[in-house]
């Protein structure tokens, strides 16, 4: 899972689902919402490079040892983002992009494909390896003045060959063993604000 609002507020929710039954995490990083579900019994074992909580979570964790040491391993980033081990192991990784487009390729690193909002991280490494990658995005910007999704992203840090599902609150878009065409509709239909459907729409 990749760092953020939206990954902490994915992660919660995965947690709070009786669905989704108790799991094992290999991540590069590890946020406050992994701690939350460690000590709840969803997550049995978390594996990152490291922790970026906030202080009252790096408190629980200083309180606790004996517990944490038994839920958490912290690996050198070699081992951590290894390609090789996230497709061994089958990770399914989650990360948020700035945008994507009616391909499926994502922007996770710049605003107006020139200013940089932050680094891609180890997107790449698990994206490339995962045995199904997500990317999770608000379908709008800008308090609605924008639409995240877009024709082309003006800066492609993903491409459409690596990504396989995309996600805004209005639902998901599976992507995989899709023609160009029907990425491009399933993206509109599922994951496009109804407010700028017809507009992409003209693109097909």
């Amino acid at each position: 899972s990749g760092v953020g609002n939206i990954a902490n507020a994915v992660l919660g929710a995965m947690g709070a689902n009786p669905d989704i039954p108790q799991f094992s995490m290999y991540s590069e990083v590890l946020q406050d919402s992994v701690i939350d579900l460690i000590s709840a019994g969803k997550i049995k074992y978390a594996s990152a490079t490291s922790l970026t909580v906030t202080p009252g979570k790096i408190q629980e964790v200083y309180g606790n040892p004996k517990f944490f040491r038994e839920h958490v391993i912290l690996r050198p980033q070699e081992i951590s983002n290894n390609p090789e081990v996230a497709r061994r192991i089958g990770v399914i990784s989650i990360n948020t992009a700035i945008e994507f487009d009616l391909s499926g390729n994502v922007n996770s690193s710049h605003i107006m494909g020139k200013n940089i909002m932050n680094g891609i991280g180890g997107s790449g490494d698990f994206t490339r390896a995962a045995y199904c990658s997500i990317y999770t995005a608000p379908s709008v910007a800008k308090g609605g003045c924008i639409s995240a999704i877009v024709p082309n992203v003006s800066h492609t840090d993903h491409s459409e060959h690596s990504v396989n599902v995309v996600i805004t609150e209005y639902g998901v878009a599976d992507l995989r063993f899709k023609s160009p065409l029907e990425r491009a509709k399933l993206i509109i239909d599922n994951c496009v604000h109804p407010d700028y459907r017809d507009l992409l729409n003209q693109f097909l």
